[in-house]
């Protein structure tokens, strides 16, 4: 009950204290409003930062590794591109070699894409569009939704069958009536018959695959239309790894160690492959917005201090102004810890205010969101700064609430 009592006393004078001169009290607490926005908002940018590039990333599935020649690469050191194009590229035989031998390996696929292609029905054209050419598995590695029609049989996969699954955008232009399915195209002077269309995928925050410009193709039936006719063939295998194995150690060593095995290296010589993982993206990206949130603390920091100078000025006055009413409670027997916790929760309660502004000021933000950059101010960032601001409360109050405390109760009422 005096918890009870003391909160409600501390809320009113509080509120007493905003009432009493607005003014004063707004341009105070105005350094914590824009304090606590600087901090939030930074963490809220960042969050939808990530949360933007994980759904962008989201399109190459979980537990993925890419297995090529190229090693993904982010502005570290030197890139020597010259040895990694000596490399060679990986094939079919690998493939089937680590299908036979791998134990980590859930699902592996070869596949292969070329872009810039025109691809036409009667009269209607669709520009560069993208042709993929993979093998069956392909469909359980990546996530690829169909709205209409079917995906390839292992089967047709097989043979090479002259038949394809289109993105939304294709269809969208090549069948602008929403009958496309049966339907003959023609692509590089190649004919292939519609099966099925993907879901549409939409924008993404960074540039990523996207299966809306796509045809999709049985792998047999890519290399008849390119490498059958001596045009550069770029092959990579793409591996997806089980739950179970956390951090992805065991698929690595394993792709690693048979890579090498069927490839003839010696011990000593380097790897001439790269496997790449989708996570070092984000980990990358995870290294750049951690530095943003500290930059952003900081900032945010030193407009919270001057926030926290100005509440103990605050509380200061509202000290001088009550002495009297201090002394008429200790003479009436409030204990000491009654009169510091009085004050404390007065300050937190004004530094909440000025912790709601910027939190307020932060949820405005969300105006600001597009397709794939959302901003939202999620709980955890709301509780950050409701901390941040009842601590600078209380810290910003301890000084005042201790000389109030410690306040003789006869000189108290003297000062009326």
């Amino acid at each position: 009950m005096l918890f009870i009592k003391l909160f409600f006393e501390s809320f009113r004078f509080a509120v007493h204290a905003l009432k009493e001169n607005i003014l004063r009290t707004v341009l105070s607490l105005l350094g914590v409003t824009v304090g606590i926005f600087a901090i939030i908002a930074i963490f809220t940018l960042v969050d939808a930062l990530n949360n933007g590039i994980q759904s962008s990333l989201s399109v190459f599935g979980n537990n993925v590794i890419y297995i090529g020649k190229w090693p993904f690469s982010f502005g570290e050191g030197e890139y020597p591109w010259w040895k990694y194009y000596r490399r060679p590229n990986p094939d079919k035989s690998e493939l089937e070699f680590i299908q036979e031998n791998a134990k980590w390996v859930q699902s592996i696929a070869i596949y292969e894409q070329k872009r810039g292609n025109t691809i036409n029905y009667r009269s209607n054209t669709f520009e560069d569009g993208k042709i993929i050419g993979a093998s069956y598995e392909y469909n359980k590695i990546n996530s690829m939704p169909i709205s209409e029609g079917r995906y390839f049989t292992q089967g047709e996969m097989s043979a090479g069958t002259q038949k394809a699954v289109i993105g939304s955008d294709v269809a969208k232009q090549l069948f602008p009536n929403g009958d496309g399915l049966g339907k003959i195209i023609k692509a590089k002077g190649t004919k292939f018959q519609v099966i099925g269309i993907f879901e549409k995928q939409g924008e993404s925050f960074i540039p990523t695959p996207s299966n809306d410009d796509v045809i999709f193709i049985p792998y047999n039936s890519f290399i008849k239309m390119y490498a059958s006719k001596g045009r550069w063939i770029n092959t990579n295998l793409i591996a997806k790894g089980y739950d179970k194995d956390e951090n992805m150690g065991e698929i690595l060593a394993e792709l690693r160690g048979l890579l090498r095995i069927k490839r003839g290296l010696k011990p000593k010589e380097d790897d001439d492959f790269a496997l790449n993982r989708t996570d070092a993206i984000v980990e990358f990206v995870n290294g750049i917005t951690g530095s943003l949130k500290v930059a952003g603390g900081i900032i945010g920091l030193f407009s919270i201090l001057v926030g926290g100078f100005s509440i103990a000025n605050i509380m200061f006055v509202s000290v001088k102004e009550r002495t009297s009413q201090i002394g008429i409670q200790k003479a009436l027997g409030a204990k000491n810890y009654f009169i510091l916790l009085q004050f404390l929760c007065e300050s937190m309660f004004l530094s909440f205010f000025g912790g709601m502004g910027g939190l307020f000021l932060v949820s405005l933000l969300s105006l600001l969101s597009t397709e794939t950059f959302v901003i939202s101010l999620n709980f955890t960032n709301l509780i950050i700064g409701m901390l941040i601001s009842g601590l600078i409360g209380i810290i910003s109050g301890i000084a005042p609430a201790i000389s109030a405390a410690k306040m003789d109760p006869v000189e108290a009422m003297r000062a009326a």
